[in-house]
């Protein structure tokens, strides 16, 4: 796994041993950031279910100010703070070891990525009702499989765009979109 773009491209990026994080795939990141790119500069980004951190490193190899990265499992959270120091990114970023639903009230970003485990719908759920309660305009963004679609609405956000790539897909959502 690399850094696909901007201050750190190519550089690779070490992933915890075993099978407990699935990756958001190179060519789903880039198509990700491409939406993003107007957005990205001076951002805080929340790196939600963060696996090895490759999006919110991705986020910040990108023009984000900061990034906070969300990871319940400890092997997981020890590979994003490896990651974020062989980057020199320790000072960008705060790595919270946990759940997300525990944790994300008391973050605030512009744009929030979630990527909980395929099998887990209630995280979804859960994730985007507590963003849905947010006033302001941040982005939230879904990974998900093509065989489970979030809701259309949550609160104060709505769903205005799904990308497709193979078996994942991107939802995004949001109070106000203005595509560039």
């Amino acid at each position: 796994m690399r850094v696909i773009a901007g201050e750190f491209r190519s550089r690779r990026l070490i992933s915890p041993p075993g099978l407990e994080a699935r990756p958001t795939p190179d060519r789903l990141r880039e198509s990700l950031f491409n939406i993003l790119a107007p957005r990205i500069e001076g951002v805080v980004f929340a790196d939600c279910y963060a696996g090895c951190g490759a999006v919110g490193i991705e986020a910040l190899s990108r023009g984000a100010s900061r990034a906070v990265f969300i990871e319940r499992n400890p092997a997981c959270a020890r590979v994003i703070e490896s990651n974020l120091a062989s980057f020199g990114l320790a000072a960008r970023a705060r790595v919270i070891r946990g759940g997300v639903t525990t944790y994300l009230r008391g973050i605030e970003a512009g744009i929030y990525f979630l990527d909980p485990p395929y099998e887990a719908a209630r995280e979804y759920e859960a994730a985007l009702a507590i963003l849905g309660e947010r006033s302001g305009h941040p982005v939230v963004i879904a990974q998900h499989s093509k065989h489970h679609s979030p809701g259309e609405a949550y609160g104060n956000l709505r769903r205005r765009r799904t990308v497709r790539q193979g078996d994942n897909c991107l939802s995004f959502y949001e109070t106000t979109w203005t595509e560039s």
